[in-house]
């Protein structure tokens, strides 16, 4: 309870006191007046009192976790929109209830890999391109001064407008329809209130589930003009680019799924970056995630190797300090441990019985794309 200066009739419902010189902590910051006689008084009108919580919006925003230590300088700015919905019309995986995936869960620790049919390959091209449809109208956004959650909304409404279930929403009860991360955010980004700026890079992370499978993808961008014209921030960029290109020219039928992270962690650390090694690239297809695991640094022990009709993700996350990481109170954004920035990208591959087939790959008129390094 938090002391104020002056005295009004008790929110309680049944107490008969009129002065009063308590009020709740949640509804000050929830921007609503609640004043109760007493502590004793406030625990009594508790169970019914707490419901009033979930109809409230704060007036103003605010950082949700004022006592956490932060890594860099990037706050979250609530409050997070409400759940978004979808029509009874789209088909949604196991987890759009709940918020437990039960299929993933059932074959967890299988390091068993599936070999995609032919028909599931067609429906997983389809939804791949679709994925890439999305993030390219998310992209086009991008701009200083927009936030996160107007380009969650964009995300949203798009998914709908094709029939699809965007897969971030309440998978493990992730709270919104696409993962952006911003500077020193490696990834799990939640979309929220603050603003762009010109010089941040974001990374949208755009997956999908349509006709009973799944599309992921992601691409970091800059914003503005300042971005651009950071040393740091563009070769940062670059090199993650460049890297998820030279793991995929190596991915062919008897590739050693350990072979990526050699590759990755070589021209990374060339060019001045280090790997996170905390999350990885994954199977997918019907389950969201699955086998086999892909981690992108060096001198790993993954087991596996590549066979067609499989499909994974390969996406090397990038910084320009340490590799390391820190979770926020939120469980899901991840920043680096020294606030310095990072970038991720990931395509989405199938293995095929010649090589390999981007299922992802960017069309000509993608928006983003390479940039020359600045000397």
């Amino acid at each position: 309870m938090v002391e104020v200066p002056h005295q009004t009739p008790c929110s309680r419902i049944d107490c008969k006191n009129i002065a009063s010189s308590l009020q709740c902590p949640t509804c000050l910051k929830l921007g609503k007046d609640s004043y109760f006689c007493g502590q004793d008084c406030f625990k009594k009108a508790w169970p019914t009192h707490k419901l009033v919580h979930k109809t409230l919006q704060p007036t103003t925003p605010y950082d949700p976790f004022p006592t956490f230590s932060y890594t860099g300088s990037l706050r979250p700015v609530y409050p997070l929109s409400p759940m978004r919905t979808l029509p009874d019309s789209i088909p949604r995986p196991d987890y759009a209830t709940d918020g437990i995936p039960h299929s993933e869960q059932r074959l967890f620790r299988t390091t068993n890999i599936h070999i995609n049919t032919a028909e599931e390959i067609a429906a997983i091209r389809e939804a791949c391109k679709l994925g890439r449809k999305v993030l390219d109208i998310a992209a086009a956004a991008l701009t200083p001064g927009v936030t996160s959650d107007s380009i969650d909304a964009l995300v949203h409404e798009t998914c709908i407008s094709i029939g699809a279930y965007p897969s971030p929403l309440n998978y493990y009860h992730f709270p919104k329809s696409v993962c952006i991360s911003v500077n020193e955010i490696i990834c799990h980004g939640i979309p929220d209130q603050r603003k762009l700026v010109d010089g941040d890079i974001v990374n949208i992370d755009v997956s999908i589930y349509y006709k009973g499978v799944h599309a992921d993808l992601n691409e970091t961008y800059y914003v503005g003009e300042k971005s651009l014209a950071d040393t740091d921030s563009v070769r940062l960029v670059e090199t993650t680019r460049e890297c998820l290109d030279k793991a995929i020219e190596l991915v062919k039928p008897g590739m050693l799924f350990r072979e990526i992270g050699n590759v990755i962690e070589k021209h990374a650390t060339a060019n001045g970056c280090s790997v996170i090694r905390t999350y990885c690239g994954h199977g997918i297809n019907k389950l969201f995630h699955c086998a086999p695991n892909i981690p992108h640094y060096a001198k790993n022990k993954t087991p596996g190797v590549a066979k067609p009709g499989m499909t994974f993700t390969i996406e090397p996350m990038l910084a320009l300090g340490s590799w390391k990481d820190k979770t926020w109170p939120d469980n899901w954004t991840s920043a680096t441990v020294d606030g310095r920035r990072s970038a991720q990208f990931e395509h989405m591959l199938l293995v095929t019985e010649t090589g390999v087939e981007v299922l992802t790959a960017r069309n000509a008129d993608s928006p983003g794309g390479p940039v020359p390094r600045i000397s």
